[in-house]
């Protein structure tokens, strides 16, 4: 299979800039941008992800002259699968998803045999808190951030200012003083901040839709303003992936398809992983094929791992199991694949359209007053 994200030239190499610069062992190459910018050794590495805020969306929507646009020097691809789960755990700890084992929205623990919605801590299609999955978390995922590395082994400071968690923030008025605080106090620092927007609204009513535009240009209007009230900093702006208006697919609509599966379907809607009845995959193909192939590739497992679509690396205990037998990626369509558990929302992420796989690279250094 072709792979369109550059493990070359994304988010994970991004984050081992900022490793390599705190003085962190990297295992992928760094972005010789990011590195140039880091040369004169700014005080504060600021980086603010805004959740689904991808290149080709801020291209319709931001006038040349808006400060995102002013300051962009790249575009450069998010992991695979485009989508936060995968996406911003590379951002946070610099390793590809087949590493760090957070493939996707939902996936299968196989310690526990279960489909599990990871950031929620909930078996897939339930409410409860799955105590077994949380015991089990920090031996089968990486779960030490870059923020928490530079903290222990390092002489300088690193946090994170999220929506989440003990420290949470409660406003993005509170977010962006968070990081002015932070970055006029004292020493050298590492600062990561993560805004849900413009992804909630863009899952509600589109990418190019009305409120979704004005967040877009609301956020770059604020980082502006950030920039005038700090000094001696390198601020980064990233997304973790962009959006696309779907169609969704009821799998219950399907069920020869459905009648071959062992388990519920894991990963994401526009990148989906099945389990298939021992002995019955060439038929779950043919009829998969039949039914979907017109909107879906589906892929073998030992081709996805061939491909290194999730990235190089040394494999999570987990990855091989988490993909199952096949992996179905909308690839050129609109469609979703919605089974038990899923949402259907009026946008999406996670597929392999360029709409879904780029995004912005934005920095602007801010020299010492």
């Amino acid at each position: 299979m072709k792979v369109k994200n550059d493990y070359n030239n994304c988010l994970t190499n991004l984050a081992c800039s900022i490793r390599k610069y705190f003085g962190l062992e990297y295992h992928h190459q760094t972005l010789s941008k990011i590195d140039e910018l880091l040369k004169d050794n700014p005080k504060n590495v600021i980086l603010i992800l805004f959740d689904g805020m991808g290149s080709r969306i801020l291209d319709r929507t931001l006038d040349p002259n808006s400060f995102f646009m002013q300051n962009k020097i790249d575009d450069i691809t998010s992991v695979f699968p485009a989508t936060t789960t995968a996406a911003t755990t590379s951002v946070r700890t610099g390793l590809n998803p087949c590493e760090h084992g957070w493939l996707g929205w939902n996936m299968y623990i196989h310690e526990i045999d279960k489909v599990i919605t990871l950031f929620l801590n909930v078996e897939k299609g339930t409410k409860e808190i799955n105590e077994d999955y949380i015991n089990l978390k920090s031996n089968i995922l990486v779960t030490q951030t870059i923020a928490e590395e530079i903290n222990v082994k390092t002489m300088n400071m690193g946090c994170e200012i999220v929506p989440f968690g003990n420290n949470k923030y409660n406003s993005l008025d509170e977010m962006f003083n968070s990081i002015i605080e932070k970055a006029n106090e004292p020493g050298k620092k590492f600062i990561y901040a993560y805004d849900t927007e413009p992804d909630t609204t863009m899952h509600m009513v589109g990418p190019d839709s009305v409120e979704a535009k004005n967040i877009i240009i609301d956020r770059s209007k604020r980082v502006e303003e950030l920039c005038n009230k700090i000094d001696d900093s390198l601020v980064i702006v990233v997304a973790d992936h962009g959006h696309l208006k779907v169609d969704n697919l009821l799998l219950s609509n399907y069920p020869d398809i459905q009648e071959l599966m062992v388990r519920n379907t894991s990963l994401d809607q526009r990148a989906v992983s099945f389990k298939v009845k021992d002995g019955y995959q060439e038929e779950f193909k043919k009829r998969f094929e039949k039914e979907l192939g017109m909107y879906f590739k589906l892929y073998p497992a030992q081709e996805i791992i061939d491909s290194k679509l999730f990235g190089d690396g040394k494999e999570n205990g987990n990855f091989r199991y988490a993909l199952g037998d096949f992996i179905a990626i909308a690839e050129d369509s609109n469609k979703t694949i919605v089974s038990y558990g899923d949402l259907e929302l009026y946008s999406q992420h996670a597929g392999y359209t360029d709409d879904e796989i780029y995004v912005p690279l934005i920095a602007k250094r801010l020299i010492k007053k």
